[in-house]
């Protein structure tokens, strides 16, 4: 199967994974033009039984911004995980009064049919109990994974830098870590530093040996780029020194043609068996002023298209998303 690309215009974050109805379900943030007050207003879903089909699929509203208070402003990067027999989308979003007090929140499904049933606030992730630190400055970005019966959560939080954090739960109440959380990475190298210093934007893929977190680095700009971090599959994972991170970036603007930016993506097995890679990129264009929605700032330029390729691996099993 081929994909065509830019496969969702103007849906950046994107992120896929399938149900065990058979659907595909697609969601992203949906942008703002020029401004805070002009979008990231709501969270979207598609459905399809073929990721192809997504592209073309019924987009519906499943949720609103409030007008005031929280959960107002920047909704972004919306994620559906199914835990505990549940369906649970993570998303991040601010205050009306403060746009840049982000936190992550949770909506959970009523019912088994998420593009039908209804959704209900469950309000923002709680730290443990002995935990008097995460949640309590900038944080997004979180994202879901079970490995060997114990499950994590993963998310952005700006304590120095914005950094990835690393928790585990309990998926009866994913809304409460049960642990303190563990540093998985921050910005240290060049690329990891460009415009802002930033780690973002985490996604799991385990294979039979390990356990990888790709994730974004730098600004939102054509600088954005995506790093990798692993683990051996037997590894304990909350431990740090379990993981390495890669020196060098995995897929950057310099590996594509007519595409910049590429970032904040997501994995999903498609219904012929190939692994893809779900991520945004704007146009090449958008480097030069000219994407037709050009705005100097980045974060307000909705030309962030979700796009596809296919991931290969080389003769170490090592996944290659170039």
């Amino acid at each position: 199967m081929e994909y065509e690309n830019p496969f969702i215009i103007q849906r950046a974050d994107p992120f896929i994974t399938k149900g065990n109805d058979g659907y595909f379900y697609f969601t992203a943030s949906f942008p703002a033009f020029r401004d805070a007050e002009h979008g990231y207003d709501r969270i979207i879903l598609r459905r399809s039984k073929t990721v192809k089909g997504l592209a073309y699929a019924e987009e519906k509203t499943i949720w609103k911004a409030h007008e005031t208070g929280t959960m107002t402003r920047h909704i972004w990067a919306p994620e559906m995980h199914y835990i505990g027999g549940r369906w649970y989308i993570f998303f991040a979003a601010a205050n009306s009064d403060d746009v840049w007090h982000i936190r992550p929140y949770l909506l959970r499904c009523d019912g088994r049919d998420p593009y039908n049933d209804t959704w209900t606030e469950t309000g923002k992730i709680q730290a443990c109990d002995e935990d008097e630190i995460s949640f309590n400055s900038f944080s997004l970005d979180m994202t879901y994974f079970e490995h060997k019966d114990r499950h994590y959560l993963i998310w952005a939080e700006i304590i120095g830098d914005s950094s990835l954090f690393m928790a585990e739960i309990n998926p009866d109440n994913p809304q409460k870590l049960i642990t303190k959380p563990i540093l998985l990475t921050k910005p240290e190298y060049d690329w990891e530093k460009v415009v802002f210093r930033v780690n973002e934007g985490a996604s799991v893929l385990k294979t039979e040996t390990k356990v990888y977190v790709f994730f974004s680095a730098s600004g939102t700009g054509a600088e954005y780029c995506m790093g990798r971090l692993e683990a051996d599959t037997d590894a304990d994972l909350m431990n740090p020194e379990s993981w390495q991170k890669l020196d060098s970036p995995v897929l950057q603007t310099s590996d594509l043609e007519g595409e910049s930016g590429p970032g904040h993506n997501s994995f999903v097995t498609d219904e012929n068996g190939d692994l893809l890679l779900i991520y945004h990129a704007r146009p090449e264009s958008h480097l030069h002023g000219e994407c037709g929605t050009y705005w100097e700032e980045s974060l307000y330029d909705p030309c962030r298209h979700a796009r596809i390729r296919k991931v290969k691996f080389d003769k170490n099993g090592v996944p290659v998303l170039k």
